[in-house]
């Protein structure tokens, strides 16, 4: 039997509640035992609530101050404790817990990621900003604190599982697959009066605005790129992409002797989650089974990275090296979020990214950054040349 004790920081958001609709799944078989020390979320303090009666949790936090009295109201006599604020997300990732899933989406998630990766234990990482701001940093600081990191992106989950760490010369290339979000094998022109309800709506999986956007551009890819290089220690070079539209195939090892193992799995985040969770270990429970005659077939391409530069930028801010993939990910998080707003064209959202690491380059921003703080420092000030690039544009 499975036990664990558990913070999950960001438990209202997709990744969080899928972790804990698994956690529910697997205690009620009867195959895990589970306590929950703190849990965190943003505004919907009614159902952070409701997630920390039904687990007991010890400590539940809001990110927004001004949300505590709701919060203290929906648990009072729960004997929960209630706290908000970002001090108090970081209370709440310093927690005594042996496993912490941090799935703070953005920048956000930055802080308490970083303080759960120096307490030890394994830090199950769903927040992607976090590595790809950190990078090597953040890896080094769970093997500092005696910890373990376990990617929870689907397909960095799949190069995990098959990844041997004990031989890593043994790896040639990793390979990430993408879906190709919702307007694969479209051309520039078709996407020039791209809504926001056109962009979030993804042919495979259900997830929040911002990361539909970023699939809809390929940035995640090229987010998830800059991850693997920081993950698996592997150069740019030798990091490639696919895309992949049954999302079938999550991701792709190939070793030097030509061999080529992958991970498959019909796409559903608990499990990968479940990965995490149950690490060494697997953990019996009733995910969707791979019926590979009933799928009769599975398909891909090269990604055209004309239609969609995103991915080409994100690349090139690895290749680059220092701050720029902290700058690539800010600019990159504007930009969307004024695309959601109506403030700026689909098509734009790349064009921001690629001016702001001009500029970032021009100011000598790409030379700063390193640990939380650094990252965070050069995040602040990506954003502000990326609004300016917004405001430009909108104008």
């Amino acid at each position: 039997m499975i036990r664990r004790k558990v913070t999950v920081l960001g438990s209202t958001g997709s990744v969080g509640a899928s972790t804990l609709d698994l956690m529910a799944q697997t205690a009620a078989s009867g195959e895990a035992v589970y306590e929950v020390e703190a849990l965190t979320g943003g505004a919907n303090v009614a159902l952070l609530a409701e997630q920390a009666k039904r687990w007991k949790a010890k400590l539940a936090v809001t990110a927004h101050e001004n949300r505590l009295d709701d919060l203290r109201a929906a648990l009072s006599g729960s004997g929960v404790e209630a706290a908000a604020g970002e001090g108090a997300l970081v209370e709440a990732a310093l927690r005594p817990s042996d496993w912490t899933m941090a799935a703070i989406v953005g920048s956000a998630g930055l802080r308490s990621a970083w303080a759960a990766a120096g307490r030890g234990g394994v830090l199950a990482l769903a927040n992607k900003e976090s590595l790809v701001c950190c990078g090597r940093a953040l890896v080094e600081r769970v093997k500092d604190g005696g910890g373990r990191l376990i990617p929870v992106d689907s397909e960095h989950s799949a190069i995990f599982q098959v990844f041997d760490a004990h031989r890593p010369e043994g790896v040639e290339r990793l390979v990430l697959t993408a879906s190709g979000g919702p307007f694969r094998g479209r051309s520039r022109a078709d996407l020039a009066n791209i809504t926001p309800e056109q962009a979030v709506a993804h042919p495979k999986w259900s997830m929040g605005a911002k990361i539909s956007v970023d699939s809809a551009t390929l940035a995640n890819k090229g987010l998830e790129t800059i991850e693997a290089a920081y993950l698996f220690d592997m150069p740019a070079d030798r990091i490639d992409v696919v895309v992949h539209p049954e999302s079938i195939v999550h991701s792709l090892v190939e070793h030097r002797d030509g061999s080529t193992l992958a991970q498959l799995g019909q796409p559903d985040m608990r499990t990968p989650i479940a990965v995490a969770l149950s690490w060494p270990d697997r953990l019996p429970w009733p995910a969707p089974r791979l019926d590979l005659a009933a799928l009769g077939r599975l398909t891909f391409e090269a990604p055209d990275m004309e239609t969609f530069p995103a991915l080409r930028l994100a690349r090139e801010a690895l290749t680059v090296g220092g701050a720029a993939p902290t700058v690539f990910n800010a600019a990159n998080e504007v930009a969307a979020l004024a695309f959601l707003d109506r403030r700026l064209a689909f098509l734009n959202i790349a064009a921001v990214v690629a001016e702001t690491l001009e500029a970032a380059t021009t100011g000598g921003l790409l030379t700063a950054g390193g640990d939380c703080d650094g990252a965070l420092a050069v995040d602040g000030e990506a954003r502000r040349l990326a609004r300016t690039v917004v405001d430009r544009l909108a104008a």
